[in-house]
């Protein structure tokens, strides 16, 4: 890792800036549930950050499905994890995220989202943060999703900085291996067990300065 002045953070959204995580696995849940299919927490962790065509095929685990059949499936359940989204606010922010972002930008960093959910910027949009974004990659930015790095890299390309000058906040293992193949500096929030390649790992945000993110970074990347 080098030691480029970083000039811009890139947040995955779900369990990163809001926990929609969870609507996702009430989503595959109530689908799979609805399929005969066995899903539990365990499996919907597994899918934390993993695109939503990927994500059905694990879950479907080699049953078979005929296109047309896994497009409805598809829809369906995007159309319950839309339902759930409904209410959310800006209270759903999970905690230290706006102060961080917001901390960033004063000090002249870019700001950026970096997700695998196709409803990025509607949640963003929900949540009344829309406008703290210089740029916004979804599930539709790119062909070939996480653990590759072309989503991230396409990011890092449309704020005009390299990899090396910036730090990806993620919280599942596919988004740090995504950030990690891309030569990102890399930021994992949970258990280690989750996102413990990281550079740096921190259970939240909460109480975590701009400050504290660079010395930390600084001190895995002399």
């Amino acid at each position: 890792m080098t030691g480029d002045e970083i000039r811009a953070f890139i947040f995955d959204l779900d369990g990163v800036i809001t926990d929609t995580a969870e609507y996702h696995y009430l989503g595959w849940q109530r689908l799979a549930d609805e399929e005969g299919i066995p899903f539990d927490r365990e499996a919907g962790d597994a899918l934390r950050g993993v695109a939503r065509r990927d994500a059905l095929m694990a879950i479907l685990d080699g049953r078979p499905a005929t296109d047309e059949q896994v497009e409805e499936m598809m829809d369906r359940k995007n159309r319950y994890y839309v339902e759930l989204l409904a209410g959310i606010d800006q209270d759903a922010v999970l905690a230290g995220v706006l102060e961080l972002i917001r901390q960033a930008r004063g000090a002249g960093l870019r700001t950026a989202v970096g997700s695998a959910s196709k409803n990025a910027t509607t949640v963003l949009e929900r949540l009344g943060i829309a406008e703290l974004f210089d740029y916004v990659a979804d599930g539709t930015t790119v062909t070939v999703h996480k653990p590759a790095p072309d989503l991230f890299l396409t990011v890092a390309r449309q704020l005009g900085v390299s990899p090396t000058q910036a730090v990806v906040f993620e919280d599942a293992t596919s988004g740090v291996e995504a950030a990690l193949a891309g030569g990102f500096a890399t930021v994992g929030l949970g258990p280690a067990d989750r996102v413990g390649d990281a550079d740096v790992v921190y259970a939240d945000l909460a109480d975590v300065t701009l400050e504290r993110v660079l010395a930390d970074l600084a001190a895995v990347r002399r």
